[in-house]
């Protein structure tokens, strides 16, 4: 069988339609739990989007799964939560339909990504705006802390690119 790679995941995309990330495939992909209300919204959301904007045309793609489970920053819907990064950070990242991302009902993707990079202490995804880096080829090859800035994670990126 096969290695494990993110491709064999779907994940509702923000409008609730099936998505498989297959659509991934070739791309350096930057997956992220995000939420609205965090002392880290803003830089993430901000260096995210410079981010992308510098990388997209090189292959690299942010997947964005909103998270409610930490501190409840995360309360809106959706089609809020799009609203949101649209219209205050001019930010489009993939954005998913809000998952768990801890216990018994995390998304299989993320029981994925925790088992393969496992956190310092617990596997367990501690705050918003923790990063997984995935290879073109779909292995999860690294996992940072919510404190670590996305454009600290370039040089990992360009690595990959």
């Amino acid at each position: 069988m096969a290695d494990k790679t993110i491709y064999q995941f779907t994940a509702k995309d923000a409008d609730g339609n099936d998505t498989s990330l297959e659509k991934y495939k070739g791309n350096v992909v930057l997956v992220v739990n995000v939420a609205s209300e965090c002392g880290l919204t803003n830089s993430n959301y901000t260096q995210l989007k410079e981010v992308l904007e510098k990388y997209r045309d090189q292959g690299l793609r942010i997947a964005a799964f909103p998270c409610n489970q930490f501190g409840g920053q995360e309360p809106a819907c959706e089609l809020d939560i799009k609203k949101f990064v649209n219209n205050n950070y001019h930010f489009e990242p993939d954005l998913y339909a809000k998952i768990d991302v801890n216990g018994d009902n995390a998304h299989p993707l993320y029981k994925f990504l925790k088992k393969e990079q496992g956190g310092t202490l617990t596997d367990a995804i501690k705050w918003n705006f923790s990063k997984f880096l995935v290879d073109k080829e779909g292995h999860p090859v690294k996992r940072y802390s919510p404190t670590t800035e996305p454009k600290d994670i370039i040089k990992d990126i360009e690595k990959l690119l």
